[in-house]
């Protein structure tokens, strides 16, 4: 019985905190996941991304000859570069709260758009190359937002729809041709750096590397160092709540798309130079690996969660999957297969946390051997 005077309610919180005190010391003495004898596991989605990734490039290292060679790791890096700058780019969209899949075929649109424009300037340069890019990008983005906003229609519904409109517009108008003819300085390959095995194959690190780096930092600098940053992980976590504090919801709508937008257009601007030849549906197919990948990396469908570096071992982790199972043999169907488990997990357990479900599941072990 308290004390007079005291917090009714004081005796039986400490009591309570005792309680699970000497229960947590138990589970440790009985060698529980966090126990003095156990193996030390990774306390964040980050952390078992990069444990799984160590262990599938281990097997893949013994299974196969050529997978922990240069050439095929630089060639990972190369490739995996476009899918990192559609991610970087979808990140910023789930963090709000929304979903996008019309960013592949978006890009592909952005591709025959810049190619026209530049064409009809002569020939143009990088620089018009890029700022037509993004221009074209962010207005494609800028489209979805209107209608998510404006007209409140849930964003998966509004992004099918536009994913349909934008991959229609592009084939009616452009009858599936593709275009070879592009100015120089969209073809010359630019090498950063080269290496000659001794086998006499080429390992190299292409212009892509250098567009993801500065996509992924600039969208690290504006969800973790800017204000509209927070303001976009307020709206996706509580968009109620982020309307009452004052946060602009069409003004963060727009950001968010339209930086999804941005980043398709230099993606597609990089995957048209990495094959030098812009192809309508080369793109096509892309959105859902992509968003496997985010998924996978810890964003949150419902939003308000997400990280650059989960999002880059995720994307990591996708290439080295599907590389793994091309140089083993493996029918592609399996990495379709596999795509399609990890989103229907990520779905699942959107709002569930791994924490709860293993406490869920010691608690029934523990209630069946009572």
């Amino acid at each position: 019985m308290a004390e007079r005077g005291s917090p009714p309610d004081e005796g039986r919180e400490t009591g309570t905190g005792r309680d699970r005190h000497d229960r947590r010391d138990r589970s440790g003495e009985k060698g529980g996941t966090h126990g003095r004898r156990g193996l030390p596991l990774p306390s964040s989605t980050e952390g078992w991304l990069l444990l799984v990734i160590v262990v599938i490039c281990a097997v893949l290292g013994l299974a196969t000859d050529t997978f922990l060679t240069l050439v095929n790791l630089f060639d990972l890096l190369n490739i995996s570069a476009i899918n990192l700058i559609f991610a970087a780019g979808l990140l910023v969209v789930l963090v709000a709260g929304g979903i996008d899949i019309s960013f592949a075929v978006g890009a592909s649109v952005v591709q025959y758009l810049t190619a026209l424009a530049v064409l009809s300037l002569g020939g143009g340069s990088w620089v018009s190359g890029i700022a037509f890019a993004m221009a074209f990008g962010f207005l494609l983005g800028a489209f979805n937002a209107a209608l998510i906003h404006y007209f409140r229609i849930i964003s998966i519904v509004v992004t099918i729809a536009t994913f349909n409109v934008f991959f229609g517009f592009l084939m009616f108008f452009t009858r599936g041709v593709s275009i070879y003819d592009l100015p120089d300085w969209w073809l010359d390959r630019v090498i950063l750096f080269e290496y000659e095995t001794a086998s006499g194959d080429f390992a190299e690190i292409t212009l892509p590397v250098v567009a993801t780096v500065v996509v992924v930092a600039a969208t690290w600098v504006l969800l973790r160092r800017l204000n509209v940053g927070r303001q976009l992980f307020a709206l996706g976590d509580n968009p109620e709540g982020a309307r009452r504090i004052g946060v602009n919801i069409a003004a963060m709508h727009f950001l968010a798309y339209g930086w999804l937008g941005i980043c398709a257009g230099v993606a597609g601007l990089m995957q048209a130079h990495y094959v030098q030849e812009v192809v309508p549906n080369a793109l096509y197919g892309r959105e859902l690996d992509v968003l496997a990948a985010v998924v996978l990396g810890g964003a949150r469908l419902g939003g308000g969660r997400g990280t650059i570096l989960g999002v880059i071992l995720g994307v990591l982790l996708i290439a080295i999957t599907q590389n793994g199972l091309n140089l083993l043999g493996i029918s592609p169907y399996a990495f379709q297969m596999l795509i399609g488990i990890v989103l229907l997990a990520a779905i699942t357990t959107t709002n569930v946390s791994w924490e709860a479900l293993l406490g869920r599941g010691r608690m029934r072990r523990s209630g069946s051997r009572a």
